[in-house]
């Protein structure tokens, strides 16, 4: 066989549809468009969901729950899955359990929004580990076994958080205690 010789499987290509291209192409005049009606001319389509001015379907049905944008996902790991992975010998007990470790070691597959300690199974061996959050009974079964768990810290909420009104009001009164209290004494 050569190169001149190679060809594509029979129908493996089919040209595209070649519409407005004369009567006897059977897709000349109207070009699939049909007579009349909004969606033959030019630049007239319906949107999407629309009913004919009915109240669409979208709109019609109920909302329901609610999704949190703020919310975080975790990679979950329990105190279990870890104390097995040291046993296997896949993670060593003496150096920080991290989430880095997780991930290199394959006990968590994705970071997403960090690590997430859950209490479920027994912890033997003394580990540290250093996860972005942890139940509190996780960090008892491991503070238990004699280890410990490092967390990050937590950001600290801003001064004079809510309206803009409730703020200048707590400096006006910063300022007027400031300057030597009230002036009724």
């Amino acid at each position: 066989m050569r190169l001149n010789q190679l060809r594509d499987n029979v129908n493996a290509t089919k040209a595209r549809k070649r519409v407005g291209r004369g009567i006897g192409s059977g897709t000349g005049k109207t070009s699939t468009r049909g007579q009349k009606g909004q969606r033959s001319r030019s630049g007239g389509n319906v949107p999407v969901g629309f009913e004919g001015g009915q109240m669409p379907l979208y709109r019609r049905l109920p909302k329901r729950g609610f999704h949190n944008p703020f919310s975080k996902d975790f990679a979950i790991i329990n105190v279990g899955a870890i104390q097995a992975a040291v046993d296997k010998g896949i993670i060593d007990p003496k150096s920080a359990v991290t989430s880095e470790v997780l991930l290199s070691s394959g006990l968590v597959r994705k970071n997403r929004d960090g690590v997430r300690l859950l209490a479920k199974g027994k912890v033997s061996d003394k580990l540290e580990i250093s996860v972005t959050a942890a139940s509190k009974a996780a960090v008892a079964a491991v503070e238990s076994a004699g280890g410990s768990v490092i967390l990050p810290e937590p950001k600290p909420k801003p001064e004079g958080k809510g309206k803009s009104r409730h703020r200048k009001m707590k400096e006006r009164e910063a300022d007027i205690t400031k300057a030597g209290g009230d002036d009724g004494e």
